[in-house]
């Protein structure tokens, strides 16, 4: 089976924010905390691949942690307010020491430890494919798919399907089940983009 890495829409996005990082060596509407949050999802599910033993969670989510660690770099060292990324990154660096903490030191059965860090990553990946309900939202309103890409549509489609794939074939309801909502909300932007393909755009009331 072929995998799209889990973090492939994500990893999308960030690319060209890096792209115009470079190019405009500015930061100017550039989101920092989707950086982190895509970061803490990869080494989350980077340990859960570690427990697990399973190597191809450790192979993709090893170069999609090293991807947006770049990105954190990048974004670092063109950011003017360096203090409140570096106050940002730190606090990313405690939870991450902390999740390590509890997971090696109290929880000290294996088979607990890899549940309760499943269920952790599972939570997290439902909690990062559920965040662009406002923008769904938002085309409902304006009748407009503007705020919508449609290759990012299509890469979490694919990736969603194949990790859920993968989960099935492993049994392992810690992968299979948050990437449902992917599919799911990738069906909904898919419904949109063919609802109000073409119907004017409607400004939202201020």
């Amino acid at each position: 089976m072929v995998l799209a890495p889990r973090s492939l829409p994500r990893s999308a996005i960030h690319r060209s924010d890096l792209r115009q990082m470079l190019a405009t060596k500015s930061v100017e509407n550039i989101q920092f905390l989707p950086f982190l949050t895509t970061d803490i999802n990869n080494l989350s599910w980077l340990g859960y691949g570690c427990l697990k033993q399973d190597w191809t969670l450790i192979a993709v989510n090893t170069i999609g942690a090293a991807l947006q660690t770049l990105y954190i770099l990048v974004y670092l060292y063109y950011s003017p307010a360096k203090r409140a990324v570096l106050l940002q990154s730190l606090v990313l660096l405690a939870v991450l020491a902390t999740g390590y903490g509890y997971f090696t030191l109290v929880v000290g059965d294996a088979r607990t430890r890899l549940a309760r860090l499943g269920l952790f990553c599972s939570a997290f990946t439902i909690s990062m494919y559920l965040s662009p309900l406002a923008d769904l939202a938002r085309v409902v309103q304006s009748r407009s798919t503007r705020c919508l890409s449609f290759p990012l549509a299509v890469t979490t489609c694919l990736a969603s399907s194949s990790w859920t794939l993968y989960g099935l074939q492993l049994r392992d309801p810690y992968i299979t089940v948050p990437n449902v909502p992917g599919i799911v909300t990738s069906v909904v932007r898919f419904w949109l983009f063919w609802r109000y393909r073409d119907k004017p755009h409607r400004p939202l009331p201020a």
